[in-house]
């Protein structure tokens, strides 16, 4: 079974011991790390290489989401997936965390579970988004965020080449929340196809993961936030 390296930043020790007691007692995670602001916890990712990084957003010296670009800045592969935990008085932090490239983002008070298959979806490539924020996430970009709005053939058209019909139908189906294996059988496709679909589609789309790929499809109109 290969273990998921996980270090935890936040300024709270006490928040931390708890995240520690929870994924540390599963048998696929093991936290390498901790962090009490994102200035420690870069040189804690460079001295541990997690395989992903559970981020606070507001603490001293360095926020998460400078954190979050500086680790995210080589989003090449081996580089830390960041997993955003946050409040929704934060809001404003976490979506400029995920321009910075960070994999999606929970409540603080989300439940032990929901935790832990945070930490192994992001580690799988795919995204986790707070399902209770996912409208207000999509609103907020759509129409506050600046540097993510240009015109509709830009959208459509980048410069790393037009998306194909099949990238295309791909595209709108990460942008429904389904993960890969999800998107290989509704496609009758193999995972790898899918994940091969998805790095090409970043790839040309400029983009530093799937939550970007999500707000990308809802800016291009592919799909629409349901009523």
């Amino acid at each position: 079974m290969d273990v998921i390296r996980v270090v935890l930043v936040d300024d709270q020790e006490l928040v931390r011991t708890g995240f520690r007691l929870v994924l540390g007692g599963q048998p696929d995670i093991e936290v390498v790390g901790e962090a009490g602001d994102g200035a420690e916890a870069l040189e804690v990712v460079a001295q541990t290489r997690p395989d992903v990084v559970v981020m606070d957003v507001r603490m001293p010296r360095m926020d998460g989401v400078a954190a979050t670009r500086r680790i995210r800045a080589d989003a090449a592969d081996g580089t830390p997936r960041v997993l955003i935990l946050t409040t929704f008085d934060l809001d404003e932090y976490v979506y400029e965390a995920i321009r910075a490239g960070a994999s999606g983002f929970l409540l603080k008070d989300t439940g032990a579970r929901n935790l832990i298959e945070g930490v192994r979806v992001v580690h799988s490539g795919d995204a986790v988004v707070a399902p209770s924020a996912t409208r207000r996430l999509f609103d907020r970009f759509t129409t506050a965020v600046p540097g993510w709005h240009a015109d509709e053939q830009q959208r459509l058209d980048p410069p790393g080449g037009p998306l194909t019909a099949r990238e295309t139908e791909v595209l709108r189906e990460v942008a429904q929340g389904l993960s890969n294996a999800e998107i290989a059988a509704r496609m009758f496709l193999s995972e790898a196809t899918v994940r091969t679909h998805v790095s090409n589609i970043l790839g040309k789309l400029g983009l530093r993961g799937r939550v970007q790929a999500v707000v990308y499809a809802y800016e291009a109109g592919l799909v629409r936030p349901r009523a």
